[in-house]
This record gives C-alpha cells, sequence and structure tokens, in this order.
C-alpha cells in the first residue's frame, strides 16, 4: 500500500508540474511582429480556396500545410471558431479562415509558404 501511495503522490507531482504546461492559452495563436505565430512562433497561414468556413486543404495538401488542429473539446471565442474537417477532425478558424503552417517553415519566423501559388497568405494584423 505504501508503494502505492508513493506512486500516486509522485504520479499526482507530474501531472501538476506538466499540465500548466500542455494547457493551451486562451488563443490558439497569437500576433507577434504584426503576423499571427503559433504557440512555437510558427508562422500561420491562409488558403485562398478554403470558403464558408470550411477546409479544402485535405490528403497532401494537408501534409505540406498541417492544419493548426484543436483539440478535442476545444472552445473558441471572439474571431477565434473551430470547424469540423473532412476526416473529423477539428481545425481552428480564425476570422472565418482555416489556419494552417508550412512544413518548409523550419524556424519560427520563417515566411516561405508566403504568396506560395498566389493561394496561401501569412495572417497578418488588421490595423
Amino acid at each position: 500500500m505504501t508503494q502505492m501511495t508513493v506512486s500516486l503522490k509522485a504520479l499526482l507531482l507530474a501531472a501538476a508540474v506538466a499540465l500548466p504546461g500542455m494547457a493551451f492559452a486562451a488563443e490558439p495563436a497569437m500576433m507577434k511582429d504584426g503576423m499571427m505565430v503559433d504557440h512555437k512562433g510558427m508562422t500561420v497561414y491562409t488558403f485562398d480556396k478554403d470558403a464558408g468556413g470550411k477546409s479544402m486543404c485535405n490528403g497532401d495538401c494537408a501534409k505540406n500545410w498541417p492544419p493548426m488542429m484543436a483539440p478535442a473539446g476545444a472552445k473558441a471565442e471572439g474571431k477565434w471558431t473551430v470547424i469540423k474537417r473532412d476526416d473529423g477532425m477539428m481545425q481552428y478558424a480564425y476570422d472565418g479562415k482555416p489556419l494552417y503552417t508550412f512544413v518548409k517553415d523550419e524556424k519560427p519566423g520563417e515566411m516561405k509558404g508566403d504568396g506560395m501559388k498566389d493561394v496561401w497568405h501569412v495572417v497578418h494584423e488588421h490595423k
């Protein structure tokens, strides 16, 4: 019983330390230097072919442009929404536009996908 109590205490302590770091901030992304970035500092994009709050980027497209996935039960407010993708997974959208990152952006702040094929755009701060 003592071993189990110690293990349970250790588990609870580990959870208390880990959970705050795992918890999503109030918004899944933020503005930095006039552009939207995720919580890892990676640039966030929109896709011109998305319409009506629906993502048109699936399959190979989603491999190159990973959707900003929302965890189960995620809540959104203000300009933030959560949309259902064709595969049933949930994705964050901002101002009605589904959000993505780009696989070729290797470091925070890179914007290699901006203007790609004239349909991918960095989300900029509206003033």
